[in-house]
């Protein structure tokens, strides 16, 4: 949640803050703001899009070579210009900009308030700067020690960059359970929560640990923990285009990033899927694989479309591997009173790493002594780094705030590891686990296939845009992408939609169906798909309109539904990565003509990196 950019160097502040702000709008998009010395410390700052905040400092001469910028998703004070960042301290001399939550900051406020403090909006954020002068003077010590001293006393989660009227060559940076990063060019400094606002001017970055504080004075970057010992400066390089970040010729990054999905999938499996000499290779597993075939439990942590990747892998590491898995919400992980047990793997799932719950589930199964792999997308991540082991998913850059490449990478990266498991344990039998490597290494064309289809979906959701409700039904290993379909359509149309194994319909939801509800069944050919035409036999009965994802030669089901889309025969196991296709393109194009921002969904961020 939230977007931060800073720059220090040679070039003009304004352009690099801007375009960096668009660049991470993703991340929230309630107001944007910026601060440069121009030439004194000074701030613009706008509710709503960057562009608001853009037409606004244009009318202002800005020449400065510093400077900062933020884009927020509100969580303390509602959106507006006096809650927008940057924050001022008390004396107008130091800015702030912050991503996270100080959970004291209540108490830190009202200490300062008692000191004559005046607030001028109601974040967390501006607590903290107020409290960061207030330490400055009492203990005349440097800034730099200030925020130290700050961070020390401060709890919960924060990404920080500090300017001051004073030190107007100086930035200073902090991060703890939030992401920030250190971008390294000639001359020049930028800091930015992730890579995407800086790529074009530099490669090189510092990924800041937990308690690390940057310092850039004088063209100097030192990195110090909050007590001031130095730490080493690790230096990596980038493995991201620009070409990546941009749309190219598609209208939304979420169209884009749906028909990048054969290519991520190749991806995912290049050099670890060798189809041909029946091996799966998984590297990032070497040394805790004999642990993971081992399990006497999996326990899948991760929220939202993560979790419903994990639900996936229930199904699919029970069949093929014969372990239990149980699937939690990470968010209520800790407060479900979880029962570790010697020999239990924990594997948390992670778009961007950096998902705070899921953090925090993390922290509390290691402490019960759990093994712990990670799925992420994000190299550099916090979750990698958490993790005992792991496996990336190379899915690339995703901007649109509705996961959908990443999802069909994760799910990818799940059946490889189940692969190798089950080959390893000998619970699939020799021909069984050649057919599925074979059958997986066809899946990239095969999603092309449906997406070369992708106007039927386009005039199907012309026909149901007006719709107030869908159901989303499915079984066995297609329940869960009738929770994704409804997650989807809700996240990108504000339809409202529920996804049910299909026969739970009968056990009340049944009740909502009538000629008005659009039911989406995910319906391919499998072991469980006798029973689903009798399911859409009962909505058909009630009038209900019935859409179906069958299998490609169906004719039972297209005879029975409204409408139909086709995909290409598969494994039933394999069926996921297909199926969901077809609902990520409907959801796409029913928000788009009913003119909803698809890529920027209200309310919604793409990395939510607070509890």
């Amino acid at each position: 949640m939230c977007g931060i950019i800073a720059y220090v160097g040679h070039q003009q502040a304004l352009p690099i803050l801007i375009n960096g702000l668009k660049r991470l709008e993703y991340r929230g998009y309630d107001s944007a703001g910026i601060a440069v010395m121009n030439p004194d410390l000074t701030i613009y700052k706008k509710k709503g899009k960057v562009i608001n905040l853009e037409e606004h400092a244009l009318n202002n001469k800005i020449d400065s070579t510093i400077g900062m910028g933020h884009t927020r998703w509100a969580t303390h004070g509602e959106p507006c210009d006096r809650n927008s960042h940057p924050h001022l301290s008390d004396k107008k001399d130091l800015a702030i900009i912050h991503n996270g939550i100080i959970e004291n900051y209540a108490t830190l406020k009202q200490e300062l308030q008692s000191k004559g403090h005046f607030f001028e909006s109601d974040t967390d954020s501006e607590v903290l700067i107020h409290f960061i002068e207030d330490i400055q003077e009492n203990l005349n010590c440097s800034l730099e020690d200030a925020v130290r001293i700050a961070l020390t006393r401060v709890t919960g989660a924060y990404a920080i960059v500090v300017m001051s009227q004073k030190n107007p060559d100086l930035l200073i940076a902090a991060r703890k359970s939030s992401p920030l990063i250190v971008g390294v060019g000639k001359d020049e400094f930028f800091l930015a929560s992730d890579a995407t606002p800086i790529i074009e001017y530099t490669k090189q970055v510092v990924y800041l640990k937990d308690y690390e504080v940057a310092v850039i004075k004088n063209g100097k970057l030192t990195i110090t923990d909050l007590q001031n010992n130095i730490h080493d400066t690790y230096i990596k390089e980038l493995d991201i285009e620009l070409a990546a970040i941009e749309k190219g010729n598609f209208e939304h990054y979420m169209l884009k990033e749906i028909f990048e999905q054969p290519k991520t999938i190749l991806d995912c499996m290049r050099g670890r899927l060798l189809a041909e000499e029946g091996k799966v290779r998984l590297g990032g597993l070497r040394e805790y694989i004999d642990q993971l075939c081992n399990a006497k439990r999996i326990i899948i942590i991760a929220c939202g479309t993560s979790l419903n990747a994990g639900m996936v892998a229930r199904y699919l590491f029970q069949e093929i591997c014969r372990i239990p898995v149980e699937v939690e919400f990470a968010s209520e992980f800790r407060y479900g009173s979880p029962v570790i047990r010697d020999g239990d793997v924990v594997v948390a799932i992670s778009q961007s790493g950096e998902t705070a719950d899921t953090l925090v589930a993390i922290e509390k199964a290691k402490e019960m002594g759990a093994i712990i792999l990670g799925i992420c997308n994000v190299v550099g991540s916090s979750i990698p780094r958490a993790s005992h082991a792991g496996v990336y998913t190379h899915a690339g850059a995703e901007i649109g705030v509705a996961s959908t490449k990443a999802f069909t990478a994760q799910l990818t990266v799940l059946y490889l590891i189940a692969l190798q498991v089950a080959k390893e344990k000998g619970t699939l039998d020799n021909e069984k686990y050649r057919s599925l490597l074979n059958e997986l290494d066809q899946i990239p064309s095969k999603v092309q296939t449906i997406l070369d289809n992708s106007y039927l979906t386009q005039s199907l959701a012309s026909l149901y845009l007006d719709a107030t409700s869908m159901i989303y039904l499915g079984r066995g290993y297609n329940f869960p992408i009738a929770l994704e379909g409804a997650l989807k359509i809700k996240e990108i149309s504000y339809i409202h939609a529920e996804g049910y194994p299909a026969a739970e319909m009968k056990h009340g939801p049944i009740a909502l169906i009538d000629e008005e509800m659009p039911v989406l069944f995910i319906a391919p050919k499998d072991h469980t798909y006798e029973k689903v035409v009798s399911n859409i036999q009962e909505v058909k009965a009630r009038k209900g309109k019935v859409i179906a994802i069958v299998t490609e030669g169906d004719v039972v089901i297209k005879s029975l539904a409204d409408h139909v889309f086709e995909i290409p025969e598969t494994d039933e196991i394999l069926t996921p990565l297909l199926t969901v296709i077809p609902l990520q393109l409907f959801a796409y194009y029913t928000g788009v003509l009913r003119g909803c921002n698809v890529d920027q969904p209200r309310n919604l961020a793409k990395s939510v990196t607070v509890e």
